[in-house]
């Protein structure tokens, strides 16, 4: 069986608080949250366990997320000289990105594909961040793993996800080919 590796983190500071998003780097890993299938668990890194997060990220078959590529492993660069680029990785923003012509969000798919969207906003883990709230950030990036797992692993058996047309007011399906993991 193949260990797939369904991760998200979350940062200390904003793309504004580090001159940019060209920075992303700097913005620093306030908590990481791995799904593993070979383990069937939910792990939690805070950043100083980043090594070896790198390294779980590193031993999977495959690292599933949602905007991982030019977010996330840019984050995690910060605290490794590896090239997490790499990582046999997928995806799902840019893979839904490729197949309709414009970015969305984890919650615009999770809720309209699932019938459940996020439970919060990134803006909410950099405020609980600063309150010295770890276990809030801990549980959002859970939850937001737990989408990204459950929206893969529909996309991967259907062969589609779904959003909500802003402009038509209908849902409507993305075609998602490339999410089986053989």
């Amino acid at each position: 069986m193949k260990n797939i590796v369904y991760f998200d983190l979350e940062t200390q500071r904003s793309a504004a608080e580090v001159g940019g998003w060209q920075n992303k780097r700097e913005m620093k890993m306030s908590v990481g949250v791995t799904y593993s299938t070979a383990a069937e668990a939910y792990r939690i890194y805070p950043e100083e366990e980043a090594e070896e997060l790198i390294k779980e990220l590193r031993r999977a078959d495959c690292v599933v997320g949602f905007n991982i590529l030019n977010f996330d492993f840019q984050v995690l660069e910060a605290y490794t000289l590896f090239d997490l680029g790499t990582v046999a990785a997928l995806d799902l923003m840019v893979d839904v990105e490729k197949s309709l012509g414009r970015r969305l969000g984890l919650d615009a798919i999770a809720s309209e594909t699932l019938g459940v969207g996020k439970t919060g906003h990134g803006t909410d883990a950099l405020k609980w961040w600063k309150e010295g709230r770890m276990m809030e950030i801990a549980e959002y990036c859970c939850y937001d793993v737990k989408a990204t797992k459950l929206v893969h692993e529909f996309g991967a058996s259907r062969g589609q996800v779904y959003y909500m047309n802003d402009r038509t007011k209908r849902r409507e399906a993305i075609a998602v080919g490339g999410w089986k993991i053989e």
